[in-house]
């Protein structure tokens, strides 16, 4: 899942936190222009965006932020880290992950089918909040008899397996956060 092509890295699509008409409340002078608050779906980065003159935009709303023509957004300021988000962006954001996992569930479950061990004493799999080595055990045990399809099926085939999709968000979540030494998910 970890990329270090900077091409890679690039972000296509977004999903809105947060839209502030008039710009940050805090900026000061009278020029302030209007800014977005957004997650990219992909490796989800926290970005701000700066929309096209007269666009007018939504929370949750999935906006096209790659190369070429772009309906609603001017350009791309930057990478923003968590502590920088307006509160409403930061209540969205859990909300947006939940968004972006289920849209993508595939590329969800194929961690667990494909997660590896980072050392001796340290599996991928135990990165993921409430996921112990017995858990570990049973998930690379169920995978090797058949990849699991979905969230589902994977709550089906490990015995008391907290809810996959949550433990994925939380994780999620946490990386965007910068709670994390190590990245699975955050690009």
């Amino acid at each position: 899942m970890m990329q270090t092509d900077q091409k890679a890295l690039k972000e296509e699509n977004a999903i809105l936190l947060d839209f502030l008409e008039h710009g940050y409340p805090f900026e000061q002078g009278t020029m302030k222009s209007p800014i977005a608050q957004a997650l990219g779906v992909n490796h989800l980065t926290l970005l701000e965006l700066i929309p096209k003159k007269g666009v007018f935009l939504q929370p949750h709303q999935e906006v096209y932020i790659g190369e070429g023509k772009r309906d609603e957004i001017h350009h791309i300021k930057g990478k923003i880290s968590a502590d920088k988000l307006t509160s409403t962006a930061s209540n969205e954001l859990k909300h947006v992950i939940e968004e972006i996992v289920r849209k993508n569930e595939k590329k969800f479950v194929e961690f667990f089918n494909k997660a590896q061990p980072l050392s001796m004493r340290m599996h991928q799999l135990e990165l993921l909040p409430g996921l112990g080595k017995k858990h570990m055990w049973e998930v690379i045990n169920a995978r090797k008899v058949k990849p699991f399809e979905n969230f589902d099926d994977l709550k089906k085939r490990v015995n008391l397996l907290p809810d996959p999709m949550n433990l994925v968000v939380k994780r999620i979540l946490s990386e965007v956060q910068g709670k994390e030494k190590y990245n699975i998910f955050v690009g």
